[in-house]
């Protein structure tokens, strides 16, 4: 790592940041209109779009000084820039969310806002269909791009040795994060139905998932805390799981407790409270239980081993037995390539 790489890299997340503070000053200066405003969430989709700019310039800067010869680093800088440079584009000319060059040249403005904005370089008639076409095509042509990429690590999955499939298991699980966020606000706002709040939950969402992917890839190339990766994923199993059942058996409660047994409803609520607190723990130590065997199978096994050998030294005199049984247990639950045990004896008279 040398001075001009720290330099480089840094220098690509500045002028992006520069950029991106630019595009909010202007916006700022010049707001969209009320009916479009009204639809972005109060102006938290520019939150979101900051967040998503700034995760991918910081963890691409930080790869690319740390990791000078690995491109991700570069890719992930280049793609905060570009994002950049197109909301800059986006808010110049106050065509907000157009994405593609079909979409541009749309007899109407591609937006949030339900009503229909004309396009001023809007092409209708036979040409327009042209661009209409190109507009499915790209639609089209990220969707196969994005089943290319899932089946791409699916194989390299398969065929990775230990450290690279710590590596996918990261990118997996952000992306798993990523699409739970994005589909839990779409329910939010099928459900209640699309206002300000939904709005802003589906903004707030998007801004937590925007920074999980860089920094999976961050953690995946520079290997920090890789192999805790097991641990994260069946804790997070294991705490969806007891979250929902907790949630339904407060419902439950409270329903049986107003409709059938005909309490107050602040009774009602309050005894509910009380039972899922009561049952947190019992329900999470079983649910860890039974998720560590399926998802944390190694530190599952490495338990089990360390438990046993540790209920078997209460009986046990023999130093020499004692060794055997050690490196035995260390062996199976770590598999290291040599073990060496070490036994002080104390000295004749001491």
């Amino acid at each position: 790592m040398t001075r001009a790489t720290f330099w480089r890299a840094w220098s690509v997340w500045a002028v992006t940041m520069a950029i991106t503070a630019t595009a909010i000053s202007y916006d700022a200066l010049n707001p969209l209109p009320a009916t479009l405003a009204d639809q972005s969430g109060n102006g938290l989709d520019m939150v979101v779009g900051l967040t998503f700019i700034a995760a991918f310039a910081t963890v691409g800067a930080l790869l690319a000084w740390k990791r000078p010869g690995n491109p991700i680093g570069w890719l992930l800088s280049g793609s905060g820039l570009a994002y950049a440079l197109g909301g800059f584009g986006q808010l110049l000319i106050h065509f907000p969310r157009t994405r593609v060059l079909g979409n541009a040249f749309a007899p109407t403005i591609i937006s949030a806002s339900p009503a229909t904005v004309p396009n001023p370089v809007g092409v209708t008639g036979a040409a327009g269909k042209i661009f209409q076409v190109m507009a499915g095509g790209s639609a089209a042509l990220i969707a196969a791009t994005a089943l290319a990429a899932v089946l791409s690590l699916v194989f390299r999955y398969r065929q990775a040795q230990a450290a690279e499939r710590a590596q996918l298991r990261w990118l997996v699980y952000a992306g798993a994060l990523t699409v739970a966020a994005v589909v839990a606000g779409l329910l939010t706002a099928q459900i209640i139905g699309t206002n300000s709040t939904t709005t802003n939950l589906q903004n707030a969402l998007g801004s937590g998932a925007a920074v999980l992917l860089p920094a999976a890839i961050g953690i995946a190339v520079l290997r920090y805390r890789l192999y805790d990766i097991d641990r994260i994923i069946s804790r997070t199993v294991a705490y969806a799981i007891v979250t929902g059942l907790l949630i339904g058996v407060y419902a439950g409660l409270v329903l049986l407790a107003t409709h059938l047994l005909r309490f107050h409803t602040p009774v009602a609520v309050a005894a509910a409270t009380l039972a899922a607190a009561a049952l947190f723990n019992p329900v999470r130590r079983r649910v860890q239980h039974q998720v560590d065997r399926r998802f944390n199978r190694a530190r599952y096994d490495a338990d089990q081993v360390a438990a046993a050998f540790a209920a078997r030294l209460k009986d046990t005199v023999d130093l020499n037995s004692v060794r055997d049984d050690l490196t035995g247990i260390v062996s199976r639950a770590l598999e290291p390539a040599h073990v060496s045990v070490w036994i002080s004896r104390p000295q004749d008279g001491s």
